[in-house]
């Protein structure tokens, strides 16, 4: 009996260094076959998920060249204010002429050309032709409209069945209201003060439910990436400044530039770090959700690729495997990105209310 568990050991070990062995060689053979090959399609197709885009697409082929999905209205002020539909450019395949103008849609960026759509470039290859100032309904703002139009329609229920049920939910906010008191009761209270905790609840509640609701929306097939934008999470982390700099005491703006209790000199030298520091927390903010956000869509979408490369019967089952458990996690990280933003957004205003304390 012993012989023959010795004999399966080795058996199974020598199966695995097979099967290790063949993922290697497929490995290497896809890296021989060139850099312009599948390798580059994955890279293209993660870089274009990234990226905000002119136009809904539901699903494609992009062998067919077919697109499934819906044009959205580019708006864009060129001398002018021109106003077409995306459907113009063909996703980038065609020249869009406007009022004798031409633009060119490359790289989920517009720019002004000519009637062959001529790209300029400069010595780092990139693009040097002008780019009209753009204000179009692209793929994320309409994500936020439909997420701002959920949460309308989802508190507007709670509030409504909040007033027929003597404060008792029913229907979905019977989900939604245990999360409001966990906002207030575990965020809001602890770290701005049962006093004044009131007037920021509106928007603690909004930038929680916004921020998770758009980061699972990341999470379907639908390709949308509004929170691994930066301009939405340099916008969110802008009115985060605002209001905490806006309702701030003078108890907190004595402590940034006149610090009570410190030497004249000392005073002298931390107040322009003190200042600095105002500006570092809302970047501070901005950066945290944005990088967190973009390297977890990034690695999933890598190791999804990673099935295409593996052309074994191990290597792609353990790449979907794995795919599978960081999307289990990455769902995890959905919610806790929105917790982290709300609970600093929420230590910033109860700094900025903060009392003496002499």
């Amino acid at each position: 009996m012993q012989k023959i568990s010795v004999v399966r050991i080795f058996m199974t070990l020598a199966l695995i260094l097979t099967s290790l062995n063949l993922v290697a060689k497929d490995v290497e053979k896809t890296e021989n076959e060139g850099k312009g090959g599948l390798k580059a399609e994955i890279k293209e197709f993660i870089d274009h998920h990234l990226l905000d885009s002119h136009d809904f697409t539901l699903f494609s082929d992009e062998k067919e060249h077919k697109y499934y999905g819906f044009p959205l209205p580019v708006i864009l002020w060129d001398g002018g204010l021109k106003v077409f539909s995306s459907s113009k450019f063909h996703h980038g395949q065609t020249v869009a002429e406007v009022d004798g103008n031409y633009y060119k849609l490359y790289h989920s960026k517009i720019y002004k050309t000519d009637a062959a759509g001529t790209i300029n470039y400069d010595e780092h290859h990139h693009a040097t032709n002008v780019k009209p100032l753009d204000f179009s309904i692209t793929k994320n703002v309409v994500s936020m409209l439909l997420i701002g139009i959920l949460m309308f329609f989802l508190f507007t229920s709670l509030a409504k069945s909040y007033k027929k049920n003597n404060g008792i939910p029913a229907g979905v906010g019977r989900f939604l209201e245990p999360l409001v008191l966990f906002v207030r009761d575990e965020i809001a209270i602890p770290n701005i003060g049962e006093k004044k905790y009131k007037k920021y609840m509106s928007f603690l509640l909004t930038v929680f439910f916004f921020i998770w609701f758009l980061n699972l929306l990341g999470m379907t097939p639908l390709g949308v990436n509004v929170t691994g934008n930066i301009a939405v999470t340099f916008a969110l982390a802008l009115i985060t400044f605002l209001i905490t700099n806006l309702t701030a005491n003078k108890n907190y703006w004595g402590h940034i530039f006149w610090m009570p209790g410190v030497p004249t000199f000392m005073k002298v030298v931390l107040a322009p770090i003190e200042l600095l520091g105002v500006f570092i927390k809302p970047f501070s903010l901005m950066i945290r959700l944005y990088a967190n956000m973009t390297a977890g869509h990034v690695v999933i979408m890598s190791i999804v690729g990673m099935m295409f490369l593996f052309k074994s019967w191990i290597g792609s089952p353990l790449s979907f495997g794995l795919a599978f458990a960081l999307s289990i996690l990455e769902l995890l990280v959905a919610a806790l990105q929105a917790y982290i933003f709300t609970m600093l957004a929420a230590l910033y205003f109860g700094m900025a209310n903060e009392e003496a304390h002499h």
